[in-house]
């Protein structure tokens, strides 16, 4: 329901002064600003979500290969090792 209130004064001087007043009683209707927010909002969480995701895969694969070098070097120096004890039972064994 709306209400509308016009009221005027007047001075002793002779001016009047209006006042316009609008009361309304009805209930709020909204634009659809709430739910674009809303929906900016999922997709700024679902991007988050894959963002942090994907970094955590990038680390894991960063951290499997730091894991496969280092076990590349220890078979290495395995093989080193069994080459030099190789090497010095020949010399001991020709002696």
């Amino acid at each position: 329901m709306v209400d509308e209130r016009i009221t005027e004064v007047r001075t002793p001087a002779g001016d009047t002064h209006t006042t316009h007043t609008v009361v309304t009683d009805g209930e709020r209707r909204g634009g659809g600003s709430g739910w674009v927010i809303a929906l900016v909002l999922i997709v700024a969480l679902i991007a988050a979500i894959w963002f942090f995701s994907g970094m955590s895969n990038s680390e894991s694969a960063k951290d499997n290969a730091i894991a496969d070098a280092a076990s590349d070097v220890g078979n290495a120096a395995e093989q080193v090792g069994n080459a030099a004890q190789d090497a010095a039972d020949n010399v001991t064994n020709n002696n």
